[in-house]
């Protein structure tokens, strides 16, 4: 059986997905098309249901429970992982509560760094949609006035001359003391379940394959990362590849149903009717 699968051709995906793309284990029958595109891109191709399986940021999991699920293999959680607000000429968080007009370059309405940005300061309305990649330069072109930065670029900035102004992940720690929820792999509600939790395993195997031969994917990981240096590469695995990649565990659904729950607490979505994981083989939903 073929199914479509959506990735970014961030390090942490390209590691995490090498030996399920490159058949290094066993798929038990399942060939995948790969289609790579930033996370906001990949955003919008699940609210057109156009892929069977694809990386997500949880925001946009939040509007899309009738049509996708959430596998429990795959995801991006952590501690001292989350996006930073960054300025070229230094703001205070007192200058960002009174100057609701500074324009903002974030990576995508769905993502869960505009999600937290909300949060943590919800006067900032004036933003506008970039890909994450060309937000620093944005800045330093004077474009915007302050940038939400993702993925590598928490390694590049200040080399930049550029200023943090809020860890938004710090922000998200602090209030409600569990791993920030980033992204996750969903796959289509109506396939089959023994679809799905077949899915379910080839990518924990995946990913587990991943973790006892890491150099295993490097020339892949490199052909999506042309840019990086491996010093970079393995940083940005090391940040975002974690135990949570594996299996999200007690804690990490926990960590997922808490972000739904701020997220209606704020009126940002209404109460979900669907169950927010996949019936695990082991006999639970969530919690």
């Amino acid at each position: 059986m073929k199914l479509t699968l959506g990735l970014s051709p961030c390090p942490n995906d390209t590691f995490i997905f090498d030996a399920l793309i490159h058949h290094k284990i066993d798929t038990e029958g399942l060939d995948f098309d790969v289609f790579f595109e930033d996370v906001e891109t990949l955003n919008q191709k699940a609210f057109r249901t156009e892929l069977d399986i694809t990386k997500l940021s949880f925001y946009a999991y939040m509007h899309l429970l009738e049509n996708y699920i959430l596998l429990h293999s795959g995801s991006a959680l952590g501690f001292g992982v989350g996006p930073l607000l960054i300025s070229k000429t230094g703001f205070s968080l007192s200058d960002l509560q009174q100057q609701t007009h500074l324009r903002v370059g974030v990576p995508g309405k769905y993502t869960t760094a505009n999600f937290l940005l909300h949060m943590a300061l919800p006067k900032l309305q004036n933003k506008q949609e970039m890909v994450f990649s060309s937000i620093e330069d944005a800045l330093l072109h004077n474009e915007i006035d302050l940038g939400l930065i993702i993925h590598e670029n928490r390694f590049t900035y200040q080399s930049k001359g550029l200023k943090k102004v809020i860890d938004l992940g710090e922000y998200w720690e602090e209030s409600s003391a569990c791993a920030i929820p980033l992204g996750g792999i969903v796959i289509k509600r109506f396939l089959p379940d023994s679809i799905q939790q077949k899915v379910n395993r080839v990518i924990r195997r995946s990913v587990e394959f991943a973790f006892e031969h890491p150099k295993s994917s490097l020339a892949f990981i490199r052909s999506h990362a042309q840019a990086m240096s491996e010093e970079v590469i393995y940083k940005h695995i090391q940040l975002y590849v974690n135990p949570y990649s594996i299996d999200l565990g007690k804690k990490g659904r926990q960590a997922v149903s808490i972000f739904f729950e701020e997220a209606i607490r704020r009126n940002m979505i209404p109460v979900p009717s669907n169950d927010l994981f996949l019936l695990s083989e082991l006999g639970f939903t969530e919690g």
